[in-house]
């Protein structure tokens, strides 16, 4: 019997694997995909993420990110990091490189199927393992969270994201969101020639379809040639507990809102460590107050700006506000930061 199971290699399964590693727990992961993944994702980093990687003793190449940008037309406001820089990168070489050094760490990484889990008081068995535990960490719509139970209706916006990346040299060394009246824009660096856009938006539809609603930015980047979109969604999901047993949820299988404030990655990697904390002190049942107190800052202000943003008189309000009151909005940005 090992000690850790994680079901998902990506990101947050393998952060886990690795904060489990370093606790001197014997650790597995199952991954269906085989190769270097990829999602619809957003590619910036804040600077608390990189403390985690910087933990690991990763260094993945990108570029520096300065802080936050907001934009709608003529109006812009700009907030610095006051933590550091944080970074742009693409998803494929974050993972790329979480899977190397899960793998000299001593994880054992399988390709395969998960299966069913079965579970009793000392053990869970899935994927052809016996563990005491169990990560569940098998994405936004994760099966794991749906087979036992936790899977909840979400309130609220529905929204969906679509990213492309597009051949371009960077123009801005900050995360530039770009506010319209039916989505935002999400500039990201990642290359020293290319840039990610990625477009939230509470209607379906293909990339060019909302790109419309940018016309600066779409005539910015016309011409340039591009890679293949990927889309995600509806973002919402929520989960009653993330527990059940010896399960529990980590990541975007935790429970989800939306990309807006891009704390994702740092949540999932806050969250990993918390989770192997449990393991270690054998104390399961108090992984779910800790995730809430850990995203409890993400998840008011990301439900505040997504309810505020799907109503259209308030929605032209955010970037004036934030304009108009920039040390407060500075404010917000680094509370998210950290």
């Amino acid at each position: 019997m090992i000690d850790l199971l994680v079901a998902g290699g990506g990101p947050a399964g393998l952060a886990t694997a690795l904060y489990g590693a370093q606790a001197g727990l014997e650790v597995a992961v199952v991954e269906r995909r085989t190769g270097v993944l990829d999602k619809a994702c957003g590619e910036g980093m804040m600077p608390h993420t990189l403390s985690h990687l910087d933990h690991f003793g990763i260094a993945v190449t990108g570029r520096p990110l300065r802080g936050i940008s907001y934009i709608a037309g003529e109006r812009r406001v700009d907030a610095t990091f006051r933590a550091g820089a944080g970074r742009g990168v693409r998803r494929t070489v974050l993972h790329a490189a979480l899977w190397q050094a899960a793998e000299a760490a001593g994880v054992k990484l399988v390709h395969g199927e998960f299966g069913e889990i079965t579970q009793d008081a000392e053990s869970v068995c899935a994927g052809g393992f016996r563990a005491r535990y169990l990560a569940a960490a098998d994405g936004l719509h994760s099966p794991i969270r749906t087979s036992l139970g936790l899977s909840r209706p979400s309130r609220g916006p529905r929204r969906w994201g679509i990213r492309r990346h597009i051949e371009i040299a960077p123009w801005t060394d900050s995360v530039e969101v770009h506010w319209a009246p039916g989505a935002e824009a999400y500039v990201t660096p990642v290359a020293h020639d290319c840039v990610g856009i990625a477009i939230l938006s509470a209607s379906r539809g293909g990339f060019d379809r909302h790109f419309e609603e940018f016309t600066e930015l779409r005539d910015r980047v016309h011409g340039h040639g591009h890679g293949q979109d990927r889309a995600a969604g509806p973002l919402r999901q929520n989960a009653s507990s993330r527990v059940a047993g010896r399960v529990l949820l980590v990541g975007d299988a935790a429970g989800y809102i939306d990309a807006l404030t891009g704390e994702g990655m740092g949540l999932a990697f806050s969250a990993a460590q918390a989770l192997v904390n449990c393991v270690v002190q054998e104390r399961p049942e108090t992984y779910d107050r800790q995730w809430r107190r850990l995203t409890r800052r993400y998840r008011l202000l990301t439900a505040g700006l997504v309810a505020a943003g799907s109503h259209a008189p308030v929605r032209s309000r955010i970037v004036p506000a934030a304009t108009a009151l920039p040390r407060v909005f500075a404010a917000a940005v680094n509370q998210l930061a950290y």
